[in-house]
């Protein structure tokens, strides 16, 4: 059985910027391995599993709901990349190439949330 949220081309991109988000994450200082690191990882995969549980819902209304949550999850990481710029665990190089990511991942989820929006 094919599952409806592989198909969207977002949900390929998020894939990709959890991977991103994994290994940067690895190169946080031990003594944030199991804190800020994790926390990181925990939002990035937020976002995908947010939008793959909405897919499963009747109404795009619903599904909706669950692209708002996947928003959060991104200003969330947003959030933990200044923390991370101001305690020097990323490069301020870093912070902007994920931080373009990041927008660049909420643009296309608004986009989307519009779309199912005007559905309903």
């Amino acid at each position: 059985m094919a599952f409806r949220f592989q198909s969207f081309p977002i949900y390929k991109e998020i894939r990709a910027f959890i991977k991103e988000i994994y290994f940067l994450s690895q190169t946080y200082p031990k003594k944030e391995q199991f804190e800020l690191a994790t926390q990181l990882r925990r939002a990035a995969a937020s976002i995908l599993l947010n939008i793959a549980e909405g897919s499963a819902k009747k109404s795009d209304a619903e599904f909706n709901r669950f692209v708002m949550i996947a928003i959060g999850s991104i200003t969330e990481i947003v959030a933990i990349l200044d923390i991370s710029l101001d305690q020097k665990y990323i490069t301020s190089v870093t912070y902007k190439s994920f931080i373009e990511k990041s927008e660049s991942i909420a643009r296309r989820l608004y986009g989307f949330s519009r779309k199912l929006t005007k559905k309903s």
